[in-house]
């Protein structure tokens, strides 16, 4: 408290200020806080936005909104138009205005006469006198007026009063309210990013097993060219990020074979994730994949597709990576003179170094920003950051600053599976997007906590909620045939406007290399795996679910993701708006693959903005059958997994005045923690 008036539990604040909150241009950005005074005087506050150095327009002071069920607390949103540090803060002040309209209009209500009201009369006189003269020029001519009415004894009380009561006069007070007492909260600052840093679909594939088989039916190592023939089929199903995992020369000596078996052939390729070898480490490409020219090729044929290339940051070695002769300071060396492999017990990983970032830290950190630098300058603008969680967060915060000094569109995904500390932590730290533990979320009760994390937690954690990756092949996936894996992609494509799918996923495949384990038999990750994508796939209706997340702005947001009740375990329903355009999607999911699911749905139709329960009745169309509904508050919904596995409803198209209102936060309890 800096001032005479009280501003407590202000939201968004992340680490208490250290660290700032993240915004995407374009999308509504809403602040809370609750502000408090002695007495009973009327009190308001004001949202003052500051743009960032060098940006056009200045500030902007926005009238903040009160609480429908919390007097105490205030509301306001800002749409940011330009990247960059933002900040924000919270003023509070005295109103006058509705302190005075407050008090007379309970007065003429209880029937006082024009002679108890004349102190009345006269406070409101002066009161609007002071603000015709911060009146806008629009306005002020009215405001003006206001006084000499009141003043006018020849008229009714009634009459005295209308302008002053009129709408036309509450618009100008909204617009320049007096403001007294005034007392400024803290600043706070708003990274706000450009649309690729919190909204896309990814999908990964290994260039390798591009090339197809051999006349023997052997596959035959892949290049940057064949890769690039496969890009109008991934660019079809609309994804707009193409990730690929390692592409740098790969290890020999211990070299894992199929099936991470220890036993490798002369034709095993090895892991992908074992950089290093005698032609190179992480600066070069794989002599068989191509050339750095190829892949500055590849890089623009993606970008033709509407594809941008995001490319694996795995901060590892092979036993014969050059740093491993060259640097054997940054790596932990055993008492008996050999280097420690990585280990996460059970698993071991005998081909792989782990790097030590304590012994000479000046010069790793030095030289993994000049590894990152140089793919930046070859066309990568979007790296996936194996295991960060495995080396220190200061050094990913400082290697973060110091590429977002220089290119502050680049985009860090975390690929941390890990607590919660650790996996917000990494967040905090500077990383854009982050993976989640939604793969392993599978039930209503599951869904709905995740669902509820996942908008609680925007302003510091983007989740890019892949269905499938090269290491993990969920038991839903193994067991639930082609249902879930149309569940699993309508989950992920409409709960986070982030999401991926790992080839593969498209045609179905499923088997784990043993029963109990998440490991796909005959992993991709060791060995190729061309594929036949013509066959039996469920293409389309990823094409299907990335059109509809193009064409409806509510799927691109995660603040206002919002659950609704079902009367079935099977069914979850959640909403999403957007705040701009007044776009409403309903998303209903059949959670059994193996069942016909039926239940009532009950919408919060207030908080939808779509009216009281009572009296709610409008359209809805169904983007997967196009057909349209007559809803109300409470609904049937019959899903046929066989047929169909969710509802996408397009609701009505919110008003402009209830957009702002449906974006506010919700504050369950006071917290004077915050």
């Amino acid at each position: 408290m800096t001032g005479r008036l009280g501003i407590d539990c202000i939201s968004p604040v992340i680490a208490h200020g250290a660290t700032p909150a993240k915004a995407i241009v374009g999308q509504v950005f809403p602040v809370s806080a609750s502000v408090w005074r002695e007495g009973h005087d009327a009190i308001s506050a004001t949202l003052v936005v500051r743009r960032p150095a060098g940006a056009e327009g200045g500030r902007a002071k926005i009238t903040m909104s009160p609480d429908p069920v919390d007097v105490d607390r205030r509301h306001a949103v800002f749409v940011p138009d330009v990247p960059g540090m933002w900040t924000f803060r919270v003023d509070a002040w005295s109103d006058p205005a509705a302190t005075w309209f407050n008090a007379i209009t309970k007065k003429v209500a209880a029937g006082q006469d024009a002679q108890a009201l004349a102190n009345d009369f006269e406070l409101g006189a002066r009161l609007f006198e002071r603000a015709a003269e911060k009146a806008s020029r629009k306005h002020r001519a009215l405001v003006a007026s206001v006084p000499g009415q009141l003043r006018d004894e020849s008229l009714s009380i009634d009459e005295r009063l209308a302008t002053a009561l009129s709408p036309e006069v509450k618009e100008a007070l909204d617009k320049r309210p007096l403001r007294d007492l005034l007392t400024r909260g803290p600043e706070f600052h708003v990274l706000v990013e450009e649309k690729t840093a919190g909204v896309g679909a990814w999908y990964e594939m290994f260039p390798r097993s591009t090339g197809g088989w051999d006349a023997n039916g052997n596959p035959v190592h892949g290049t940057f060219a064949t890769a690039a023939a496969d890009l109008p089929r991934i660019a079809d199903m609309g994804f707009d990020v193409l990730y690929l995992p390692p592409i740098h020369p790969i290890g020999e000596i211990n070299r894992k074979g199929k099936n991470n078996t220890l036993t490798p052939t002369p034709e095993d390729v090895g892991s992908p994730w074992a950089i290093g070898s005698k032609d190179g480490g992480h600066e070069a490409v794989h002599p068989s994949l191509g050339t750095v020219k190829d892949f500055e090729n590849f890089v623009s044929a993606a970008n033709e597709q509407g594809l941008k290339v995001a490319l694996d940051l795995a901060l590892q070695c092979a036993p014969d990576h050059p740093w491993a002769k060259e640097h054997p300071e940054w790596f932990t060396v055993l008492p008996d003179g050999t280097i420690a492999y990585a280990e996460n017990p059970p698993k071991k990983y005998q081909d792989i170094y782990p790097l030590n970032f304590d012994n000479d830290p000046e010069g790793l950190y030095r030289e993994v920003l000049k590894v990152v630098r140089l793919w930046i300058g070859r066309g990568v603008r979007i790296f996936r950051v194996d295991n960060p969680h495995t080396k220190p967060t200061n050094f990913w915060q400082w290697l973060i600053a110091e590429i977002h000094a220089t290119d502050p569109d680049v985009v860090f995904l975390s690929e941390a599976f890990t607590r919660p500390p650790r996996l917000y932590g990494l967040a905090k730290a500077g990383f854009t997007q982050s993976y989640s533990y939604f793969t392993w979320k599978t039930t209503k009760a599951e869904l709905e906590e995740f669902a509820g994390d996942t908008a609680n937690y925007a302003d510091v954690f983007r989740p890019n909620l892949f269905v499938n990756t090269p290491d993990i092949l969920h038991e839903s996936l193994q067991t639930g045939g082609k249902a879930m894996f149309a569940i699993r992609a309508a989950l992920a494509s409409t709960l986070s406007p982030l999401w991926g799918v790992y080839s593969g996923f498209e045609i179905y495949e499923s088997t784990p290399v043993h029963a109990g384990s998440e490991e796909y038999l005959d992993s991709e990750k060791y060995e190729l795996r061309p594929r036949d994508y013509s066959a039996d796939n469920c293409a389309e209706w990823i094409r299907d679910l990335n059109l509809w997340r193009q064409e409806n702005p509510a799927l691109q947001q995660q603040r206002t993701l919002r659950l609704h009740e079902t009367t079935s375990d099977d069914l979850l329903a959640y909403s999403k708006v957007d705040g701009v355009t007044g776009n409403a999607v309903l998303v209903v999911v059949n959670l059994n693959p193996n069942t016909i699911v039926e239940g009532a749905v009950h919408l919060d139709t207030e908080a939808l903005g779509l009216g009281a329960p009572e009296d709610a009745r409008f359209e809805v169309t169904d983007l997967p059958t196009n057909q349209t509904y007559s809803w109300g508050a409470s609904n049937y919904v019959r899903l046929d997994p066989d047929f169909q596995v969710a509802h996408i409803f397009r609701l009505p198209t919110l008003g402009e005045g209830e957009r702002e209102r449906v974006c506010m936060r919700a504050q369950e309890e006071y917290d004077p923690r915050r």
